[in-house]
């Protein structure tokens, strides 16, 4: 790990401490070869005190069973009808599975203890099919699993539910999982499974609000990908249950869990139950971050370079787009002379390109603009004058429609840039 890499996670420390993450592992992702890297992300999350609570699946494994014993089972993933021979399956599938993680817990020094805590009923007779012994959580034994983790012990739930007379129901993992995230508040509820995240249309999607995910649901359901719309529905369950992110990513890659939690970007799809990003003046403590977000784009001579003193007296001028308390983009505005503003140093991070964050922050800068009475709105360019002028609505000027001291900086400067003009309408 780089040193880079360090201060970016220690920025998320303070959020994260004592907060309780879920993580659902899909049964094939434990068998895989990354399982023992995940247990050791899993033992990071725990040294920076953050609680977990460990969920697993078990198809893949029932798949693998049912084919050794030549037993066609009557589903797969829990939402179907469980038979008896179907619910022996999995009750050997997932104990196997809940050893084995118990196991690899063990080896990397973390106390962990699979439990009864899930409250089952049966699912019952829907549209006139009885579902058998597939169940449906009735509720989470909290207090037993927050006894757990104030010992510092992770709970390890299987894909099992359980009713008051003893009797065994198979559950489906990610419906495990929603309700523990509900009844335990978490703060994050993480799937990991066999898929790179939410796939629509052949494209992960990164982020996405929950009512945008919603509305896909009702109208596109069949562009996901089938292996991940159980994810998608009940991530959507979360966000509306009160859990703040879910994350969907892919177990099989190395660090993934880490990536996904302590960077802006992430490796998978996150779906979020507010709007997590917003544009807020910048302060002092913001001038590094400035120039470490434009740096690439002063090296390439696409912004002009700005001490850090520089910046300091304008930082007034500066507006911070943030994505999770994170700066992922920028932009300037500085009043001229003769009713005219300057919109400066726009800028978004390429991890957050292509989500219409520029023309955010062109629109909240000359909303800005307007309110300070200004009659035109201004920008120089060197390389992106194509982006003002399609998507700021920008025309192309000349150096004469720049103020005098403005026009005396563009001489000096010798960058030659193509000065952009936006003129305002009065009201009448």
């Amino acid at each position: 790990m780089k040193l880079t890499d360090l201060r970016g996670i220690l920025q998320y420390i303070p959020r994260f401490r004592e907060k309780i993450f879920v993580i659902s592992i899909d049964g094939a992702i434990i068998t895989s070869e990354n399982f023992a890297n995940i247990l050791l992300d899993v033992a990071v999350l725990r040294s920076l005190s953050i609680r977990v609570v460990l969920v697993h699946g078990a198809a893949a494994q029932i798949a693998v069973l049912a084919q050794e014993l030549k037993v066609q089972p009557s589903n797969l993933d829990g939402s179907g009808i469980t038979d008896e021979a179907t619910l022996k399956l999995a009750l050997t599938a997932a104990n196997r599975l809940t050893h084995e993680i118990l196991e690899g817990l063990s080896a990397n020094d973390l106390r962990a203890a699979t439990c009864n805590a899930i409250i089952a009923h049966p699912l019952g007779i829907i549209h006139g099919v009885d579902h058998q012994l597939t169940g449906k959580v009735e509720r989470v034994d909290v207090e037993m699993l927050q006894a757990l983790l104030a010992q510092g012990i992770i709970p390890v739930v299987p894909p099992l539910g359980f009713d008051g007379d003893g009797k065994t129901y198979r559950v489906n993992s990610d419906g495990v999982a929603l309700e523990l995230a509900k009844s335990l508040n978490a703060t994050k509820l993480i799937f990991m499974t066999t898929q790179d995240g939410l796939i629509h249309q052949g494209e992960v999607i990164r982020q996405m609000l929950v009512a945008d995910l919603d509305a896909l649901l009702a109208k596109n359901k069949n562009d996901f990908a089938p292996e991940i719309v159980s994810k998608a529905q009940h991530a959507s369950a979360a966000c509306a249950a009160g859990v703040p992110r879910v994350h969907i990513i892919n177990g099989r890659v190395d660090e993934a869990l880490l990536a996904e939690v302590f960077s802006n970007e992430g490796i998978g799809t996150l779906i979020y139950a507010n709007e997590y990003q917003q544009i807020r003046r910048a302060m002092k403590k913001d001038v590094r971050a400035i120039q470490l977000l434009t740096k690439n784009s002063v090296a390439s001579e696409e912004l002009v370079k700005r001490t850090r003193v520089v910046i300091e007296k304008s930082i007034g001028d500066f507006y911070i787009f943030e994505t999770d308390k994170n700066p992922v983009a920028c932009v300037a505005l500085h009043q001229l002379e003769q009713g005219k503003a300057e919109l400066a140093c726009l800028y978004v991070s390429p991890s957050h390109e292509n989500q219409g964050i520029g023309r955010k922050l062109i629109q909240f800068a000359e909303a800005k603009a307007r309110e300070m009475g200004v009659e035109e709105l201004i920008t120089l360019s060197t390389q992106a004058f194509t982006y003002f002028q399609s998507k700021g609505g920008f025309t192309e000027g000349t150096p004469d429609d720049l103020p005098p001291d403005r026009r005396e900086k563009y001489d000096q400067s010798g960058r030659n840039s193509k000065v952009l003009i936006k003129k305002f309408t009065k009201p009448s």
